[in-house]
């Protein structure tokens, strides 16, 4: 295939001409707060098995809808729990995922075949702009996982969509450029199907603030809910990732500032606190590839914030794709 159009100028215009391509059955890579998005009309099957097979995604691996507003969840969901209406207003737009009980409007082509879907409103005004654009003309939802090859790197930039992506895009398909993601980890994910909230992803949205919002304990039973991003090995350079050793000549190196970068260690980020840190990780894991580093030495960030996270994503990325 020859590869998609980027579209640095996101003009109103631009918004409006990318939300009938959506509605044509194009694919739109667009950014977001959290990572870069590659998005389909949430109700065309072909649109979305297209994005099944230029991601090479597994068809059961459900996707998340992005919509433009919280009224717009009741279309997808036939029960909405108030702890659930409580998390959305106080965190959308935002980096949080909701999933629900599906309604009808929820085909198995966006559930892999489960009986819950998976909801967000970003938090990025150029995908805020895009998702009213495509409400404006029947737009009911974007689907949209991560702009890269199942298992990589999330792109932080249009520039890592385009690099990994352009070779499977479709002439018609598009990339919006919006700068780089402000937050640079995945939405958190949180189950709402049971009497009290699970996340089943760690993001931004952190376990503290969701139970100061629903005055609810979180559940930790076990879920048997299919996510994104919820595989062992996940979000994985082609470098080999080690976690809090000690790093030898040659490698990679990822710790906060106040750690020195040994001799002959390349320095790939030195984050100044844990925010920047989730700001920049994905970043440095393509510019171990870029490269062609063998192995990437990360030093995890502490805490419970978005550093849980972190060591989240870490940890997937260390036991390969």
């Amino acid at each position: 295939m020859t590869s998609g159009q980027f579209v640095s100028n996101c003009t109103a215009d631009a918004m409006a001409r990318a939300a009938q391509s959506l509605k044509s059955g194009s694919l739109i890579a667009f950014p977001t707060e959290t990572v870069y998005g590659l998005g389909a009309d949430a109700t065309n099957p072909e649109a979305v098995a297209w994005i099944y097979e230029v991601k090479g995604r597994p068809a059961d691996h459900p996707l998340i809808v992005h919509v433009a507003d919280m009224q717009d969840i009741a279309q997808w969901s036939d029960e909405i729990p108030d702890y659930a209406i409580a998390l959305a207003r106080a965190f959308w737009p935002g980096p949080m995922t909701l999933i629900l009980k599906r309604s009808s409007l929820a085909q198995d082509f966006i559930t892999g075949g489960q009986e819950t879907v998976g909801l967000r409103v970003p938090n990025h005004v150029i995908a805020l702009a895009l998702l009213s654009e495509f409400k404006k003309i029947g737009g009911k939802g974007i689907a949209a996982p991560s702009a890269n090859r199942f298992g990589h790197v999330s792109p932080t930039t249009a520039q890592a969509v385009g690099d990994e992506l352009s070779q499977y895009l479709a002439q018609d398909d598009l990339i919006l450029d919006g700068g780089p993601s402000q937050v640079g980890v995945e939405s958190t994910i949180i189950d709402c199907t049971t009497q009290s909230p699970k996340i089943l992803r760690p993001g931004a949205i952190t376990e503290e603030m969701i139970e100061e919002v629903t005055k609810l304990d979180l559940s930790y039973d076990a879920s048997e809910i299919r996510v994104s991003g919820s595989l062992e090995n996940h979000y994985s350079p082609s470098a080999q990732v080690v976690l809090d050793e000690i790093p030898s000549q040659g490698d990679g190196f990822i710790a906060s500032i106040e750690i020195p970068t040994p001799d002959g260690v390349i320095r790939l980020a030195s984050p100044a606190n844990n925010e920047d840190f989730a700001r920049v990780l994905y970043a440095a894991l393509r510019s171990a590839d870029e490269q062609s580093l063998s192995r990437v030495v990360v030093k995890q960030p502490s805490g419970d914030d978005i550093s849980v996270a972190i060591r989240d994503r870490l940890l997937r990325a260390s036991r390969g794709r």
